[in-house]
């Protein structure tokens, strides 16, 4: 938890790798994921660059992969899930090239067999649609041979036995779409002029589409004509319309014998498809055993080798140069992964890394675990933080959570919370391997549901609210003297906590409050003073997390000029409205003897403190005091005196210093003919580069320096109030949420349990389903989501501006564990 304080130290390094352990050593540097490498060669194009054949053989490798796993999706084969204790590691150049040779003879064969398999079912096809046609055309002709009609008869011009049979029928069979067929029909009626007769049947089953290959219904024709140029011109629309014409004898006999031959020739192509597709799932099967474990090994080895392009040569061609930032931390880590690579290669000269200095802002990293990873991503989505700038991430796994507790407060509706991020917690190395965004939103977040959960079942015991109901836990301190009588003849009493209040109840809300007509009132005072008690701390908070930032970035000037008048101006009016809260909560009581120290003579927190703003006064009740104690007045004026002259304070006070100071130091002249004003911004350390030196003013003119103070000042006066005030969100959601359980159960729930007899019970059941669903579906998730976009924003907005900047980019490093999840995703 102390890595998430700030982001760890960067280091830009310099790595020298011998070019025969290059490989070998990034590959190390990717299992660790330690390095964020340099380009070192933006200028150079992707295909000039020395590492582009690699690459392209990994692309070919690749497409031949991705090639198999369609071919296994089609027949349904499902890849082996690889665990993360099996992963292959880099594999070596060697082995590429038996890969490739086994890829390449797999991609092969497979072409080979969908060539064949395609040609196959084209000639079963064609058999079946044959078959239909001798099948069904049998009903056209009579039992016996009818000797007018030939499908295959061309009539010769010197022929005179033929010119005799020039009156005889011929007839066309085929099979075409049904739903082209009538415009089929239509067309050959138009062009014969009602001179050929078409009969059609309709085959019972699904034909597979050649072009398309998805199953469609087809219809049997035969088409009888008289003439040779009939003929021509119904072949021609039979090829218009896609319709598969066969021939089909007329002889009865030769039907008989030919479908008898093409029953034959359709046993004997099934078999071979079945063989054809057998050989094919095994070659599939055989492949899916090692293709995870290809996939993995041929992403890693491309990922080497694009890094490798980022590397420059030395002068010498002997030696690979490669730039990269590397935390501190793992600066060894990474010395020990190089002499790993030169060893795995028995390089004789060894690959070193060096440490060079440079002014660029280095790249944010914060160590997380699976448990803090979530609420850093919360911050990340707001900004990443700049360079060693204090990170809200640590500080936001408590208050978050609280936050949204203060809002959600609801023991039971908390349970629920709790129990479903247990359960994802408990089962996570299971759940994990499920995809689905939204899934894996709830996922990523389950600590954080399950600390909300938690502290929401904390504050629901506070509140004393399960399910819009109070437990009795404790009994409770109010004590009813009135006889019973007057109870029940007066519909609306008081008690007073002068005779009818002993002691003080142990912990959380009374129970007696659910049954007072003032509970309302009363929670909404409680609540609201509770809402602007924890924005202030929170506020006050994030006000003091600057002085943390300008301390480690040695800013002395923002100390005095910015954070002592911002804390001065948020305690003297908002600390002390605070204040004035515990004083009046402390000094009135009930039981008090002296009227002014009773509940009656308590002064209003609200109009003192407007009061005090404006310097006015209010006339006290007769008996009662109008401050809370002796010199208030004069106290609350000097407070006010000291807020106003906080804000010039805090509008010039820097600007004026940044003015002097410049004054102070000599203009450099350099032999380039620039002109420096801070003869040290040069010499900064890279340190001060990132965080809050990122709002340095060593370069900007005079003016946006005062602008730019001016619009911080106003922003930071403005926003101290309108952020105050949008604390009370914290008691505006749990009110409503406490109201609307309230109003769920007695209308649903509390209708079924006053129904009477064993139908009660009957009609309990559904009712409590509905009850269930409306509670898990509304007050749970619709509730839930509401407060955790106000919690988000009360720490976006309201305690992350008075420190944070985020400003810097995240560290990004060269890992095989990143790359793979992205492909994956």
């Amino acid at each position: 938890m102390g890595d998430m304080f700030r982001s760890e130290d960067m280091a830009l390094c310099q790595l020298f790798i011998q070019p025969e352990a290059a490989y070998a050593s990034v590959a190390e540097l990717g299992e660790l994921g330690c390095v964020q490498f340099r380009d070192l060669n933006g200028e150079v194009s992707a295909f000039q660059r020395k590492f582009v054949t690699e690459v392209r053989r990994c692309d070919e490798l690749e497409r031949r992969i991705r090639y198999v796993e369609n071919e296994m999706r089609k027949d349904g084969i499902e890849m082996p899930k690889l665990d993360e204790d099996n992963e292959p590691a880099a594999p070596n150049p060697r082995e590429i090239i038996d890969l490739e040779a086994h890829l390449e003879s797999i991609e092969t064969e497979l072409k080979e067999l969908s060539q064949n398999g395609v040609n196959l079912n084209m000639n079963y096809n064609d058999m079946s649609e044959l078959k239909a046609v001798l099948e069904n055309t049998e009903c056209f002709f009579d039992d016996k041979e009818i000797m007018n009609l030939d499908t295959n008869r061309y009539i010769d011009p010197n022929d005179m036995a033929a010119q005799q049979q020039r009156g005889q029928l011929g007839f066309i069979a085929g099979v075409i779409k049904l739903e082209k067929f009538f415009a089929f029909e239509r067309m050959l009626w138009r062009i014969s002029r009602g001179n050929i007769f078409l009969k059609r049947s309709d085959l019972s089953g699904m034909l597979t589409d050649p072009e398309t290959g998805h199953p469609v219904l087809k219809t049997v024709f035969v088409a009888f004509f008289q003439g040779e140029q009939l003929k021509q011109r119904i072949q021609k629309i039979c090829q218009a319309f896609h319709a598969a014409v066969y021939p089909c004898p007329s002889a009865h006999q030769e039907r008989v014998d030919m479908l008898k031959d093409v029953s034959t020739r359709l046993e004997d192509l099934k078999m071979v498809l079945n063989s054809t597709a057998d050989h094919r799932n095994r070659v599939l099967v055989s492949a899916s055993r090692n293709m995870p474990i290809w996939t993995i090994s041929i992403k890693k080895m491309k990922a080497i080798y694009h890094t490798l392009n980022m590397f420059n040569m030395d002068v010498s061609n002997k030696c690979l140069i490669g730039e990269g930032w590397v935390p501190l931390n793992d600066f060894q880590t990474v010395s020990n992964a190089l002499a790993r690579g030169s060893k795995m290669v028995e390089s004789t000269i060894p690959s070193f890394v060096n440490v060079i200095e440079t002014n660029e802002q280095p790249p944010t990293f914060t160590r997380t675990n699976k448990f803090t990873n979530g609420f850093q991503n919360l911050i990340d989505s707001y900004g990443v933080a700049s360079y060693r700038e204090a990170n809200p991430a640590l500080y936001t796994c408590i208050s978050f959570p609280f936050l949204f507790a203060v809002m959600f407060g609801d023991l039971g509706h908390g349970m629920i919370l709790f129990l479903f991020a247990l359960y994802l917690v408990l089962k996570e190395n299971t759940l994990r391997k499920i995809k689905g965004e939204i899934f894996q939103l709830f996922f990523g977040g389950r600590y954080i549901i399950l600390l909300m959960g938690l502290f929401s079942m904390y504050t629901g015991f506070i509140y004393n609210d399960v399910f819009s109901k109070s437990m009795n836990i404790f009994g409770s301190t109010w004590m009813v003297r009135y006889n019973t009588t007057t109870v029940t003849e007066n519909p609306y009493m008081q008690m007073n906590p002068k005779y009818h209040v002993q002691g003080v109840y142990p912990m959380g809300l009374d129970p007696i409050w659910q049954l007072a007509d003032n509970k309302i009132i009363f929670l909404n005072t409680y609540k609201m003073k509770l809402s602007i008690i924890f924005g202030v701390l929170h506020m006050v908070f994030g006000v003091c997390m600057s002085l943390v930032n300008y301390t480690h970035f040695r800013k002395r000037i923002n100390i005095i000029m910015d954070f002592i008048p911002q804390v001065v101006f948020l305690v003297l009016l908002f600390g002390y409205m605070v204040f004035m809260m515990f004083f009046k909560f402390v000094k009135y009581n009930g039981k008090a003897d002296e009227l002014e120290l009773t509940p009656g003579c308590a002064p209003s927190i609200l109009i003192l403190f407007i009061n005090m703003m404006l310097f006015k006064h209010q006339e006290p009740l007769p008996g009662c005091e109008e401050y809370l104690f002796e010199g208030q007045d004069m106290l609350q004026t000097v407070f006010v005196i000291i807020a106003v002259i906080c804000i010039p304070w805090m509008l010039l006070g820097k600007p004026f210093y940044i003015m002097c100071q410049r004054k102070k130091q000599p203009v450099a002249h350099h032999a380039n003919g620039d002109i420096e004003n801070n003869g040290q911004a040069a010499a900064k350390p890279a340190a001060s580069a990132g965080g809050h030196g990122g709002h340095g003013h060593d370069d900007e003119p005079m003016g946006e320096v005062f602008i730019q103070q001016a619009i911080h000042t106003i922003e930071y006066v403005l926003s101290t109030i309108s952020h105050t005030a949008s604390y009370l969100r914290l008691w505006a959601l749990s009110l409503a949420h406490a109201q609307l359980s309230e109003v769920l159960w007695s209308m649903v729930m509390q209708r079924g349990l006053i129904i009477p007899s064993y139908a009660g019970s009957v009609m309990l059941f559904f009712i409590f389903g509905a009850w269930a669903g409306l509670t898990f579906g509304i007050l749970v998730l619709i509730e839930g989501l509401s407060a955790f976009l106000h919690t988000l924003r009360l720490h976006w907005v309201e305690f992350m501006s008075k420190f944070y900047e985020g400003l810097g980019y995240a560290f990004q490093p060269f890992s095989f564990k990143t790359i793979l999840n992205e492909s994956e995703e």
